[in-house]
């Protein structure tokens, strides 16, 4: 094992230690995590989820800063980013800003950041909000699913990155082309085959060529979200060879679950872009051994459950989007260990990449200088999801009955154990965390 000592939540030292850790935050010994039940402390277990929305204020029956963090911690993840949509006001603007983190700031259990959104009419908001300390701002090539954060055109993303390139701003972005959908088959009942049909391969393939070429025109650095649609990883790939500033996502319902599978009336399924085939899948983790994609996130992305339309299962009304920040990391070990993937690479894609990605100086490695964000995991351990346990306020699960291998025993955040009494999370500004 290590012992380390911290001083205001930082790693001062490292040191092997036969048989547990110790931390002092401040000069003070705070906690003693022993080796047993073949449990392993990995610190850079602890993950740095992105992608998360967490939709309070205004939607807060979606979810909320108390349970997200909640979850979060409870799944070994120490940081969101929260993203600039489904909460009203959207956080397009600095009073929106200002709002929002003062909700965040009483029911933080993990650090969180967050990000800006870029939408038609606020190109003038950026520069304020960036220097307000968002992480970097999001934007959709089609309809968000809220009227509050519409889509920007090819022409307005490519004005909207010429700001960002003068900032040295991150523009990510949700990448389905507006056109190809409207073109696609519009007719979904309760098919699964039917809704995966409405949201083509084609739709992602068109955004994400668009955003590989506005971002080599303008210099912009750029992020492809959630990636779903295998056939992108050549053009990512071939972008990332011209060293175009581009990096893609992937998230753990791509990476565990097959359209295959999914049975007809299923909606806890329902996200966008959709899960695909079996075959799409494996070369999806190709990418992420390749690193073609950079890392993986949750996309935690709650409703309630009546607009999940659970009892109709209608899958063209029912809301999209899979919460698991609270099962991300026991899902993606689950599969990558079944794939002969080690620990060590799930680690990379779900902590040091997307913390380097984001910019967080000192999150995400377990280094002298870093904050000694930790999480005690049993990567041998088996548990079956049950929705009853998860801290979502929302709980409604396509992995719920899925047995999983790897379990989060403790999380520590700054070197103090995370109780789920205490709200003792950061808000975390860029330039800062």
């Amino acid at each position: 094992m290590l012992e380390h000592s911290l001083r205001d939540g930082r790693v001062r030292r490292l040191r092997d230690e036969a048989d547990d850790l110790r931390g002092a935050v401040g000069g003070e010994r705070v906690d003693r995590i022993e080796h047993r039940d073949r449990a392993d402390l990995l610190g850079e277990v602890a993950a740095a989820d992105a992608h998360v929305h967490v939709n309070e204020p205004g939607r807060t029956e979606w979810e909320g800063f108390e349970t997200v963090t909640k979850a979060a911690a409870a799944g070994g993840v120490t940081t969101i980013i929260d993203m600039p949509l489904n909460s009203i006001p959207s956080t397009v603007t600095v009073p929106a800003l200002e709002l929002k983190r003062r909700y965040a700031q009483r029911n933080a259990f993990v650090d969180i950041g967050f990000w800006g959104g870029a939408v038609p009419g606020n190109r003038g908001d950026l520069a304020p909000l960036w220097g307000e300390g968002v992480f970097g701002f999001k934007c959709f090539l089609a309809p968000s699913g809220v009227d509050e954060f519409p889509p920007l055109t090819p022409q307005e993303l490519g004005e909207d990155l010429e700001e960002l390139a003068a900032l040295d701003a991150t523009m990510i972005v949700h990448a389905e082309d507006e056109g190809a959908l409207e073109n696609a088959p519009g007719d979904v009942g309760r098919e699964y085959s039917s809704y995966l049909a409405s949201r083509p391969r084609g739709a992602e393939n068109l955004a994400i060529a668009e955003v590989i070429e506005q971002s080599r025109r303008t210099g912009a650095r750029t992020h492809v979200l959630h990636v779903s649609s295998s056939d992108a990883l050549r053009m990512l790939k071939s972008a990332q060879a011209d060293g175009v500033d581009i990096t893609a996502e992937t998230c753990p319902h791509y990476l565990t679950l097959v359209a295959e599978d999914i049975p007809d009336g299923a909606t806890a399924f329902k996200c966008a872009p959709p899960i695909r085939e079996g075959a799409n899948q494996d070369i999806l983790w190709e990418g992420l051994l390749n690193g073609t994609l950079h890392d993986v996130v949750s996309d935690h992305s709650p409703s309630t459950i009546e607009l999940k339309d659970l009892e109709g299962g209608d899958f063209g009304k029912a809301r999209g989007g899979v919460s698991s920040v609270q099962l991300g990391l026991a899902l993606v070990w689950s599969e990558a260990r079944r794939r002969g993937v080690g620990l060590e690479r799930v680690i990379g894609w779900m902590s040091s990449g997307p913390a380097a990605r984001v910019g967080l100086r000192h999150k995400g490695r377990l280094e002298v200088g870093f904050d000694a964000d930790l999480a005690v995991f049993a990567p041998e351990e088996t548990f079956t999801v049950d929705v009853e346990e998860l801290h979502h306020r929302n709980r409604v699960s396509p992995y719920q009955g899925k047995q999983l291998t790897g379990k989060v025993r403790r999380t520590f955040v700054r070197g103090a154990q995370v109780d789920f009494e205490t709200p003792a999370g950061k808000l975390l500004r860029r330039g800062e965390a």
